[in-house]
């Protein structure tokens, strides 16, 4: 009886070590997203495909030379399916998000956009209730109307005081964030099932493949990329060009997507869903210390909101006393 004891008391040492390692990940992967949202406005004379086919294309190569000497090694363990799963995760979670995520923030401005993408765990929450285990709908429920009550708060802000000035161009920014949510939501779902269907994989070569990917797919949009017309930029711009996209493929897209991996094998999908807030709250401070400001009491409802809404989340995944094994 006591080995028994002793057996259930490591067993949940255990998950709760791994559960507050999958937190860390979840706020370090939030914290280098969180960057991205000051891209567009670094190097604000590029369009948002411009910014995308240059980060993206850097994230590939990087990929691709450290995936080189592992190849032949890892190459029996991906089938068609996992291809196909590559393809598509890589159009939602990279290629189509940061357009329409680049687009929102030169329009309706880095806080509107960050706030909007911190609807996500609702969403993931939501579709992840339905897998097998996850913890019941109604005990997350506190924490999906702090985060419902902080993307309220920013939607009034943003028709109310748009911060463009004009309410036409805020609501075509709204338009694209919620754009950029829909499909980083299909993304955070799809990703999670892949990594838990593949034990064989590691999280490292798994970022590393949907590197490669998502560079090939952006070497597609060269051609139309070239019919576009661009901006005259010199070698200032330029440069600041090429340091924003290396920058965020390193820390984003290496960095971030590799934390976000390992976080996702951690935990539940329904908890998944919430560490993308760390990205929001990370995204927000960035912001205002780029525009050099406060937030409004609008903004500073809504982030307090999210920030509750997490903490609310983590409490909601852990087991009451009644449910825990006897010392």
């Amino acid at each position: 009886m006591i080995s028994a004891s002793n057996s259930s008391a490591s067993n949940t040492a255990a998950r709760s070590n791994g559960t507050s390692l999958g937190v860390a990940c979840g706020m370090g992967a939030g914290a280098l997203w969180g960057l991205v949202f000051l891209a567009p406005e670094l190097a604000h004379s590029f369009s948002p495909l411009q910014l995308t086919v240059g980060r993206y294309l850097s994230y590939g190569l990087i990929a691709a030379v450290l995936l080189a000497p592992r190849w032949r090694r890892l190459l029996p363990r991906i089938g068609r399916r996992e291809w196909l799963s590559l393809m598509w995760l890589s159009l939602a979670g990279n290629t189509v998000y940061y357009i329409l995520l680049a687009s929102a923030v030169q329009i309706g401005g880095i806080a509107m956009t960050s706030l909007v993408i911190g609807f996500l765990p609702v969403a993931v929450t939501i579709i992840g209730s339905r897998d097998h285990g996850a913890v019941p709908l109604g005990r997350l429920a506190p924490s999906l109307a702090l985060c419902i009550a902080g993307a309220v708060c920013i939607g009034w802000q943003a028709i109310a005081a748009p911060a463009s000035g004009s309410v036409t161009a805020q609501l075509a920014g709204l338009a694209c964030a919620i754009g950029a949510l829909i499909s980083w939501t299909g993304y955070a779902v799809g990703n999670s099932r892949c990594l838990g269907r593949l034990g064989e994989v590691s999280v490292h070569d798994w970022n590393l493949l949907t590197g490669v990917v998502t560079g090939a797919q952006n070497l597609l949009l060269l051609p139309v990329l070239l019919l576009m017309p661009m901006a005259a930029n010199g070698a200032r711009e330029w440069a600041t060009f090429a340091g924003v996209s290396l920058g965020s493929a390193v820390l984003a897209s290496m960095g971030g997507n590799a934390l976000w991996n390992r976080m996702s094998r951690l935990l539940p999908l329904t908890m998944v869903g919430q560490m993308i807030l760390f990205e929001t709250l990370f995204a927000l401070v960035y912001g205002f210390a780029w525009e050099q400001r406060l937030p409004t009491v609008l903004e500073a409802g809504a982030f307090v909101l999210l920030a509750l809404s997490v903490m609310s989340c983590i409490a909601g995944h852990r087991k009451p006393a009644a449910e825990r094994p006897a010392g």
